[in-house]
C-alpha cells in the first residue's frame, strides 16, 4: 500500500517488521528468552498458593502477601530502574536485575516460615523490575527489522510467560512446592549466561534520569488518568490472578491447566486482537468496553458455580490481554515527557493495585463472604472504565505518536527514542 506522499504507510512499515520476527541476531534472542522467564515469575505462584498455605501453615491472606511484597516492591524500584539503567547501561542493568532474582528465586525455595518466603519475593520483585523495565529497550535496540518487529517479540514473549508461568508452577509444584522457585532461579540462570555472551554493551543515555522524574512527569493531565484508570484495573486484574486460586481449590496440575488456559487468550487477545480492534473501533472505545466485560466477567465468576468459575477465570484473560495492549500505549504516548520517565511514573502509580489486591481480597472474605471481593473487583474495573470516558479528551493520543493501525505508537517514533531515552518500563503487562 501507498501512502498519499508516496512512500509506505505506517501498516505496511508495522507488517514489515512483523515479517522480520525471527530473522534476530543472538542477543535478541537472550534477552527474549530470558523475559519470558521474567514474566513467568509473576503468575508462577498461582497454582501452588493452597500447597505452599499448606506447606508452611500459612492462611490464605498470608500467603497472599507473596504477591502484596513482589509488586509493592516493584512499584517503588518504578522510580530506581531509569535511576539505575541511565548510569550503568542496559546490559549492565539486565544482569544485576538477572541476578537478584536468581539469588531470591533460590532463597524463596529454602524459605521455612511464611514470613521469609515474603521477604526473599521482594527481593525478586526489586530483581524482576530491573530487568523487565530494561529489556524492552535493549530489543529495540538490538533488534533486526525495525522497532516493529522488535515490540511484537516483547509483547509475544510477555504473553508467553503469563501463559508458561502457571504451568511451569504446576508442574514442577506437584512435587513440592518448593521446586518451582528453584526451577525459576535455574532457567534465570542460564538467561544470565546468555545475556553475557551474546548481548553486547548498550550506549548510555544522553540525559541521566533522576529519581524524581517520574512522579513528575504524572503532572500531566493524560498520564495521570491513564495511570489512575490503569490503578483501578490492576486491582481487578491481580483479584482475578491472586485469589481465585482459593476459590476454585483445584490440585496444581488443573489450576495450572487453567491459568495456562488463561495466559494463552491473554496472549492472542494482547498480541493479535487488540491492535485490529483498535483499528476498527478506536483505543478509548475498546479499552471502556473490555473493562466493562470485564467487570461482569468477575461478577459472574463470584456467583457462579465451580465449572463457571473456571470458565470466567479463563475468558477474563481476553479481557486482560486487550486491557493491557491499550494502557501500554497509553503509557508510551499520551505525555509530553520522555517514554521511559513517563511509563515508570505510569506503573509506579498502577503496581501499588497490585500489591493491595492480593492482600485485601481474602481479608474481605474473612469479613463478609466469597462473593464480596468479586464484587468490589467489579466495581474497580467500572471505575477505571469512567475515568477513560470522563477523561477521553486528555487520553487521546497525539496523532504524530500513534501509529494509525493501533496497537503500538509509530515505529519510527520508538525507535530512536528508546536508542538514546534508556529503559521503557512496561507491563506487563
Amino acid at each position: 500500500m501507498i501512502s498519499n506522499t508516496g512512500g509506505p504507510t505506517e501498516e505496511d512499515t508495522f507488517d514489515a517488521g512483523t515479517r522480520g520476527i525471527l530473522r534476530q541476531p543472538k542477543a535478541v534472542w537472550a534477552t527474549a528468552g530470558a523475559s519470558v522467564v521474567a514474566f513467568m515469575g509473576i503468575g508462577l505462584v498461582d497454582p501452588i498458593l493452597p500447597s505452599i498455605a499448606k506447606g508452611l501453615d500459612a492462611t490464605p491472606s498470608q500467603v497472599s502477601l507473596l504477591f502484596t511484597s513482589y509488586f509493592l516492591i516493584t512499584a517503588v524500584a518504578m522510580l530506581v530502574t531509569g535511576f539505575v539503567s541511565s548510569r550503568i547501561g542496559g546490559k549492565k542493568t539486565l544482569l544485576l536485575g538477572l541476578a537478584l532474582v536468581v539469588v531470591f528465586a533460590g532463597l524463596a525455595g529454602t524459605s521455612g516460615s511464611v514470613g521469609e518466603l515474603v521477604g526473599f519475593r521482594a527481593g525478586w520483585g526489586f530483581g524482576n523490575a530491573l530487568f523487565v523495565s530494561t529489556a524492552l529497550a535493549v530489543i529495540v535496540g538490538a533488534a533486526a527489522g525495525g522497532s516493529a518487529a522488535a515490540i511484537l517479540l516483547y509483547e509475544s514473549a510477555l504473553g508467553l510467560g503469563m501463559a508458561c508461568g502457571p504451568l511451569l508452577g504446576a508442574l514442577l509444584g506437584d512435587a513440592s512446592w518448593r521446586y518451582p522457585f528453584f526451577g525459576t532461579g535455574f532457567l534465570m540462570a542460564v538467561g544470565f549466561l546468555c545475556i553475557t555472551a551474546f548481548l553486547k554493551e548498550q550506549p548510555k543515555p544522553a540525559r541521566k534520569t533522576a529519581l524524581l522524574d517520574p512522579i513528575k512527569a504524572l503532572g500531566h493531565g493524560g498520564l495521570a488518568s491513564a495511570a489512575g484508570s490503569a490503578f483501578f484495573y490492576n486491582y481487578t486484574f491481580f483479584t482475578v490472578l491472586a485469589f481465585t486460586p482459593f476459590v476454585l481449590n483445584m490440585t496444581p496440575y488443573t489450576s495450572g491447566a487453567v491459568f495456562f488456559c488463561w495466559g494463552v487468550l491473554l496472549a492472542v487477545f494482547s498480541v493479535v486482537v487488540a491492535p485490529r480492534m483498535q483499528r476498527r473501533f478506536g483505543s478509548l472505545k475498546v479499552l471502556g468496553a473490555s473493562l466493562v466485560l470485564l467487570a461482569a466477567d468477575v461478577l459472574v465468576l463470584g456467583y457462579g458455580d465451580h465449572t463457571t468459575a473456571v470458565v470466567c477465570t479463563i475468558l477474563s484473560g481476553a479481557f486482560i490481554g486487550v486491557n493491557n495492549t491499550v494502557y501500554t500505549e497509553l503509557a508510551l504516548g499520551v505525555s509530553d515527557a520522555p517514554r521511559p520517565v513517563a511509563s515508570a511514573g505510569y506503573n509506579f502509580v498502577r503496581w501499588f493495585a497490585a500489591a493491595a489486591a492480593p492482600y485485601f481480597a481474602p481479608k474481605i472474605e474473612e469479613w463478609s463472604d466469597i462473593h464480596i471481593p468479586f464484587v468490589v473487583a467489579a466495581v474497580t474495573a467500572v471505575v477505571g472504565a469512567a475515568i477513560v470516558l470522563v477523561r477521553r479528551n486528555a487520553l487521546t493520543l497525539p496523532h504524530s505518536r500513534l501509529r494509525s493501525s493501533g496497537g503500538t505508537p509509530m515505529a519510527e517514533e520508538l525507535e530512536p527514542r528508546h536508542a538514546t531515552e534508556g529503559s521503557v518500563t512496561v507491563f506487563a503487562n
